[in-house]
């Protein structure tokens, strides 16, 4: 039986306000306090909402399912080197730092973009992209996934240094944890 204490616990362990879930599945915040207090018996619907949230990873952390340990490249690097990483690595973009400072992304397309016969030999800096999107360690998975839909990867950083990193590939972590 799924009661409002349990409901209110999930929330918590979601890290989300009674607002924001409210917000997330379109009801008022009075009435997931009410639903909480147990004060209302609510729609079979809104509870599925309500458990959908709570268990797809919105109210969780990008810190929780990052990649800590981050591979990067400076911009000096040599392209066959940074070749080299990504095979030994199966990664398919890398970040550009110089000096702790993120100044671009390298990336499988970049290179095949740039081929050339001398392109091996050429650097970093010559063939990267933008950085890619950059989050604080607290900022909700639902925020990261959107960034997802733009971008390979989502750089995490506490205090203006590289923390972490997160893929698509990162949110499978939840499922296993989740289901």
């Amino acid at each position: 039986m799924i009661s409002g204490k349990m409901l209110k616990k999930l929330r918590n362990e979601a890290g989300l306000t009674q607002r924001q879930l409210a917000k997330l599945i379109g009801v008022s915040q009075a009435h997931i306090a009410k639903i909480e207090n147990e004060k209302v018996d609510p729609r079979l619907s809104t509870v599925n909402k309500i458990l959908q949230v709570l268990t797809s990873g919105a109210g969780r952390k990008c810190r929780e399912i990052m990649t800590k340990k981050v591979i990067f490249v400076k911009p000096d690097d040599k392209v066959s080197e940074v070749s080299k990483k990504m095979m030994k690595y199966a990664i398919s973009q890398l970040p550009v730092i110089n000096k702790g400072t993120v100044v671009g992304t390298v990336t499988e397309k970049s290179i095949i973009r740039n081929l050339s016969p001398n392109i091996a030999d050429k650097q970093v800096k010559e063939i990267m992209e933008p950085p890619m999107p950059m989050v604080p360690e607290n900022t909700p998975l639902s925020i990261v996934k959107s960034l997802l839909d733009d971008s390979l990867a989502v750089l995490v950083v506490k205090e203006g240094k590289v923390t972490g990193i997160i893929t698509q590939s990162d949110f499978l972590k939840i499922v296993c944890k989740t289901f």
